[in-house]
């Protein structure tokens, strides 16, 4: 299971000269014929193209290795997974990580860089935020981890209700005693629910919420819990807590996590283009975005899911420009052209705990570019909103 702290540990990589960032992503695919052979090949065919890449470089004997190492890995994947695969490797800085991944990737890839290439990987990860689904009834409380298509039960709450007596007692006493007893009892249960899930959400064991509980107790379970969790909750749905399944899991958690996400989607669109066409806290175009990502004022990102652009990187101060320039213009050394400018925009925003947000068919979106930022504040205007030169 891959962790925020694993990504932001892969994100803050950069390599020297020497050294080698190797992402491969390894998307199975069922085999046209009984030698099963077409990954095998694949593979292979995209190692001897990194080797070659690597050689005119001059970095060919410090990815050998790790690249050996995934063809190996590859081979033995080959006709018997259904999962895909992450692996990100340097052999020279003794990093080697594998993650299994839902079999949603557009393809079987491999990239050797100065950075790990993880637009895959957090296009995959914001389709799919860690979920807790809570069943809750009056006594009883199971919780499910939905993460990468994957279902894990944790561990259950119970809370045997009060037997009641056979009578009620003189003038039916007793009986609203009991009554109350079992109320009490009942509200008892429902905060020590609500606890637990504040707990899970303190130690970051979840993203997103999703309660299944019988409508009649909803509005008191609602009441008990906590601002933060209640802020997590993407929706509620009707279900037993003795008959939940897996797949009733999976199917709940999974359509309101893409109901969520479109309309957070939709949202976030037209905040940043309200704000950009308006001069506010609201930037479109790549280099707009560039600058006020370099400036620190970047909340959000949005991209296309397939976006990608040309442009060049300083290598020592690692000033990043649209235009395809010589010399940094910030230190005045020389600059590289990069071939998709994604590669270091995912990796600046994961250091910087920008939220991403990827956009998919909006052509109003794609006229302005297919890039844009929602920003905390903006470096060149005045308190009052009146802009001054940079």
């Amino acid at each position: 299971m891959i962790t925020r702290e694993d990504i932001r540990e892969l994100a803050e990589f950069q390599g020297d000269g020497a050294e080698c960032a190797i992402s491969f992503y390894f998307q199975p695919t069922p085999p046209s014929n009984r030698s099963h052979r077409e990954q095998a090949i694949l593979v292979k065919d995209l190692v001897h193209q990194a080797l070659r890449e690597a050689e005119k470089s001059g970095r060919n004997g410090k990815a050998r290795a790790d690249l050996q190492r995934i063809l190996d890995l590859a081979g033995e994947w080959q006709g018997n997974r259904t999962r895909a695969k992450a692996v990100f490797a340097c052999g020279t800085s003794n990093i080697w990580r594998e993650v299994d991944l839902p079999p949603q990737l557009a393809k079987t890839q491999l990239f050797v860089n100065r950075r790990f290439h993880l637009k895959e990987l957090a296009l995959l990860l914001g389709r799919q935020p860690r979920l807790w689904v809570a069943f809750v009834d009056r006594h009883r409380a199971r919780f499910f981890d939905l993460h990468l298509d994957e279902v894990k039960e944790q561990e259950a709450l119970f809370r045997a209700l009060p037997r009641r007596g056979r009578g009620d007692g003189f003038a039916g006493y007793d009986a609203g005693h009991a009554e109350r007893s079992v109320n009490d009892e009942v509200l008892h249960h429902f905060k020590n629910v609500a606890e637990l899930l504040k707990l899970g959400l303190e130690r970051k064991a979840f993203d997103r919420l999703v309660i299944g509980c019988q409508d009649i107790l909803w509005r008191d379970f609602e009441a008990q819990l906590h601002p933060y969790v209640k802020n997590r909750l993407l929706g509620r749905f009707t279900a037993e807590v003795g008959s939940a399944t897996e797949t009733q899991v999976r199917e709940q958690g999974e359509r309101m996590v893409r109901e969520s996400l479109a309309q957070h989607q939709h949202e976030q669109l037209r905040e940043v283009l309200d704000q950009a066409r308006s001069n506010g806290h609201g930037v479109t175009g790549l280099r707009r975005v560039l600058r006020s990502l370099e400036m620190g004022e970047v909340q959000v990102l949005l991209m296309a899911d397939n976006y990608s652009a040309h442009a060049v990187e300083c290598g020592s101060c690692g000033h990043l420009d649209a235009h395809m320039v010589q010399y940094c213009p910030v230190c005045g050394r020389s600059t590289q052209e990069l071939e998709d400018v994604a590669d270091a925009i995912v990796p600046a925003a994961i250091r910087r705990d920008v939220e991403l947000v990827y956009v998919k068919d909006e052509p109003e979106f794609d006229r302005v570019g297919s890039i844009a930022a929602l920003l905390r504040f903006r470096v060149d205007q005045k308190k009052g909103g009146v802009a001054i030169a940079s």
